[in-house]
């Protein structure tokens, strides 16, 4: 029966020619007769810079790559890009043919941001909520005297910071434009500064600024150098609403506020201070079994024993925790978590290079609550190794992302293929995976062609598995290059995997 109904299904879609051959309906469709919709719909998968090539091949491609739908969301930083516009008249008339009403982002570079661009985006984009400003590489600012109008239906702003240039004079002219902003993202020059450190400049006036946005939720102050515990009192004092503070790699942040910070922020959940200079005695200030606290990250903050036993053992549902490069967190106080402290709620940890736990202590920990772990990062350790992985991989069955190994040449080798296939076996919801060993103490056999078939096949929603570059790294990748998922296998060398993706403001905290 089965085999009719297929022969009739192969008939019906066959043409009997004159000649006495068959020939498909479709043999002469051409991707030039799909529908407008059609093409639409798959050049919106395409990156803007692809899509402007698109645009040469003929005039009814042309008309659709310039279709306002696909330029919702736009970037005209080259570097980000690959889009650079040349001259401002050019940008104007983008603003009004090709952006209009469909506009709902914009990244401008400091060259593009003038006093006219911003008056056409607020008058021709009137549907524009999201924005980012680079004045990262700025030397001196536009003249802003005759800036009149500016975007009003804004949630989301990101300026990116100058470390020579004050701001003041811009930002007096907007203040009256963005009240209604949700997320605020300031990004500083982290990544930019010398080991002799120069004079530091407060390039924007963050007192003011907080008394323009009393609507904020969600605030990212990164890597700026001039932050201190001031600015996070002032903000705490006039944005009640606010849910998520990140002050990473703000060194001069103490945590001298924090305890009136939760006292006037009741809506508070996710607090981000790597790379501060947080100070066990502000810590213990706070009043920690009365925060609503569920997201915290106090990575390389250099905390005592005293102070992580204080606050983890007083904070009433920890979900999120990112604790790495701490000596001061030990078995103690992992013991004194578990005995003590409400560790129900945890789903994601982060313990990277806390070199002072042992694997018999965190074996016990994640035999209790490993099952409802969602993220797990225990790398930069030499003596969590893949046999601990091994033992504790069928608790992790819920687990999304997982972070293992250490760059440093271990003694013994990590036997991979037993790994990948253990992996495979017990957690079928990763997303995630990152293996930081050295590609020298990975050992593998002929057969692990099969290991990563298993983890291919079985392990279906993985979006990213990294791996340093070596031999096994390019086995991997090609195996998963050959079944057509050519993005998953990358490199240690450009990606990094974090248990940051399970945040509840993820998607809100990301900036370019």
């Amino acid at each position: 029966m089965d085999d009719v109904m297929s022969q009739l299904a192969l008939e019906r879609s066959q043409v009997y020619m004159a000649d006495g051959t068959f020939k498909s309906p479709f043999a002469s469709t051409t991707i030039e007769k799909l529908p407008d919709k059609v093409l639409l719909n798959i050049f919106s998968y395409l990156s803007h810079r692809e899509i402007c090539r698109m645009a040469r091949v003929c005039k009814k491609w042309r008309i659709i790559a310039y279709d306002t739908k696909l330029w919702r969301h736009v970037s005209l930083r080259p570097e980000i890009s690959g889009l650079h516009v040349g001259s401002l008249e050019f940008l104007l008339a983008l603003i009004s043919i090709r952006f209009g009403p469909s506009l709902r982002y914009i990244e401008l570079p400091i060259e593009l941001i003038t006093h006219t661009v911003l008056h056409e985006l607020a008058n021709k984009c009137p549907n524009l909520t999201h924005m980012l400003l680079d004045f990262s590489t700025a030397m001196q600012l536009h003249d802003f005297s005759e800036l009149q109008g500016f975007p009003t239906k804004l949630k989301y702003l990101c300026i990116c910071l100058s470390e020579v240039i004050f701001m003041e004079g811009f930002m007096r002219k907007i203040y009256n434009f963005i009240n209604g902003i949700e997320i605020l993202h300031l990004v500083g020059t982290y990544e930019k500064v010398e080991e002799e450190e120069e004079e530091v400049y407060e390039v924007i006036n963050v007192h003011k600024l907080k008394s323009a946005t009393p609507n904020l939720k969600v605030i990212n102050l990164y890597g700026i150098n001039f932050i201190d515990d001031s600015h996070i009192d002032a903000f705490s004092s006039n944005c009640i609403q606010l849910e998520c503070l990140a002050v990473n790699y703000c060194s001069k942040v103490t945590g001298s506020t924090l305890k009136i910070l939760f006292h006037r922020n009741r809506r508070l959940r996710c607090l981000l201070l790597n790379g501060t200079s947080l100070q066990s005695e502000y810590l213990m200030q706070v009043e920690w079994e009365k925060c609503p606290l569920l997201e915290l990250d106090i990575t390389a903050t250099d905390l005592s024993s005293e102070a992580l036993t204080d606050m983890l053992t007083r904070l009433p549902g920890l979900r999120f925790l990112s604790a790495g490069q701490l000596n001061g967190f030990n078995d103690s106080v992992l013991k004194a978590w578990m005995e003590q402290g409400n560790v129900r709620n945890l789903v994601a940890l982060d313990l990277d290079s806390s070199d002072n736990l042992s694997d018999d202590g965190m074996y016990k920990f994640l035999s209790k609550y490993g099952h409802q772990l969602q993220g797990l990062c225990l790398s930069g350790m030499s003596n969590i190794t893949d046999t601990l992985w091994q033992s504790v991989l069928p608790i992790l069955n819920n687990a999304k992302i997982l972070v293992m190994g250490t760059p440093e040449r271990l003694a013994g080798n990590v036997l991979i293929d037993q790994l990948m296939d253990g992996i495979a076996s017990n957690c079928p919801k990763l997303e995630r995976l990152e293996l930081r060993w050295d590609p020298e103490n990975l050992r593998f056999s002929d057969k692990s062609q099969k290991a990563i078939d298993t983890m291919r096949v079985k392990c279906l929603k993985l979006k990213s598995l990294v791996i340093s570059d070596g031999r096994y790294y390019e086995i991997v990748k090609a195996n998963f290059e050959r079944a057509d998922r050519m993005t998953v296998v990358r490199t240690l060398t450009n990606c990094r995997v974090s248990n940051y993706y399970l945040l509840s403001n993820y998607k809100d905290l990301i900036f370019n």
